[in-house]
């Protein structure tokens, strides 16, 4: 996602360096251009020679580096950024770029850079806390960086509280967020649905399906990349909340029914979750016998979202649904179309491999009013990519 893209990470002095290491080795693995700042700090911790290894540049440590030729380095480097970030930063070096102060290789490189800004604080709690330092992050909000807020848990120093440098991971995911894809959906509201419903029968058993929300997910996280605000209503469970998303977690179809309700002014709506089609009509104890296995238990049908939607669809705005089918996947999914007002449905077939439920590719068709594309066999993040083209695609022409 990161391919001919120039990140500069700066490395500051704590304990958390170690988790730079793998933060570099994620950005080389998605073909970014990384370039790594150290300060003195940061070398007491890890060694240039890692970062130099893992990215075959060299490491910046030194202002007065006199091996760079005739080139000023702090100028040069960041003058081909296309996005900076400092993880592990300190409290020493906060400070330092709330108020401008340029005394070494990074904070001079920081002073003189023009692009995106990432900053993750990582420090002791009482540090964090500190309200100089709580400060100095709001002033570098007020001047445009992404403060990444440190995660809760057991400290180097045994304390616990806020102050761990988040994953990797997240991370990256914050870099790819600021610079891997166009802002092409800059000023538009999308409301993604994602996971299973349950319905509950009793306290121990329920109904459900065996989607995994991951398609959702990589719906709501190509959105946000592309500058979108999103919300995500998800009953999936073992998923993490994707970066710069609103998630809402729910439960049952009628949870999930109500949040619709709740954003459904949203400029695209994308309902990719699969609904439990049943619910107990009631559950009352003391009509159910829980040691008779076979006591029938009345159901009635959920509520159906697309249908309310379709029905209740704003003037501009755009409805996409998913379709799964076993057999006749374009008859059957051109009828959903029609019957629930939809603008676009994507449709794939259950039984074709790398499609479905639980898998990390899908094979889709996307139908609309005017024709059908087929897909083939790619990534979720692919094929949620080339469904956002294809719905900016047709709200270009209406």
């Amino acid at each position: 996602m990161l391919k001919e893209k120039t990140v500069i990470l700066g490395i500051t002095g704590g304990i958390a360096c170690y988790k730079a290491a793998e933060l570099t080795s994620l950005l080389v693995k998605q073909h970014a251009d990384v370039n790594v700042i150290m300060t003195k700090g940061a070398m007491e911790f890890m060694s240039p020679l890692t970062f130099e290894a893992l990215t075959g540049n060299k490491v910046h440590t030194d202002i007065f580096d006199r091996d760079s030729g005739t080139e000023i380095p702090h100028i040069s480097l960041s003058g081909k950024a296309d996005a900076l970030i400092i993880a592990p930063a300190t409290a020493n070096v906060i400070a330092k770029l709330a108020h401008g102060i340029a005394d070494d290789m990074l904070t001079s490189c920081v002073l003189a850079a023009q692009c995106p800004k990432i900053i993750a604080p990582a420090m002791n709690t009482r540090m964090y806390e500190n309200p100089v330092t709580c400060d100095n992050i709001e002033i570098l909000k007020k001047y445009g960086w992404k403060v990444i807020t440190p995660d809760s848990g057991r400290l180097a120093c045994g304390d616990t509280g806020k102050g761990k440098l988040p994953s990797p991971e997240k991370l990256l995911e914050s870099v790819i967020n600021e610079i891997a894809f166009e802002k092409d959906m800059k000023g538009l509201r999308v409301l993604v649905t994602a996971g299973a419903t349950k319905e509950a029968l009793d306290p121990v058993r329920y109904i459900t399906n065996h989607s995994t929300g991951k398609m959702g997910y990589a719906l709501a996280k190509n959105a946000s990349r592309r500058g979108a605000e999103v919300i995500l209503v998800t009953g999936a469970e073992n998923l993490p909340d994707p970066e710069a998303v609103n998630t809402v977690h729910i439960k049952s179809a009628k949870d999930m029914f109500e949040a619709v309700k709740k954003y459904s002014d949203a400029d695209i709506i994308v309902k990719a979750a699969a609904v439990a089609d049943y619910r107990p009509v009631s559950i009352a104890e003391d009509k159910i016998k829980k040691s008779e296995s076979d006591t029938a238990i009345p159901l009635e049908r959920t509520d159906d979202i697309l249908k309310y939607l379709g029905e209740n669809k704003k003037d501009g705005q755009l409805l996409c649904g998913f379709s799964m089918e076993t057999k006749d996947l374009l008859e059957n999914s051109r009828k959903k179309l029609a019957k629930k007002n939809l603008d676009m449905i994507c449709a794939n077939n259950l039984k074709v491999e790398g499609a479905g439920f639980g898998t990390e590719t899908n094979v889709i068709t996307i139908i609309t009013n005017d024709g059908e594309t087929q897909l083939p066999l790619m990534s979720k993040d692919e094929a949620a990519k080339e469904i956002f083209t294809k719905i900016l695609q047709m709200r270009s022409k209406s």
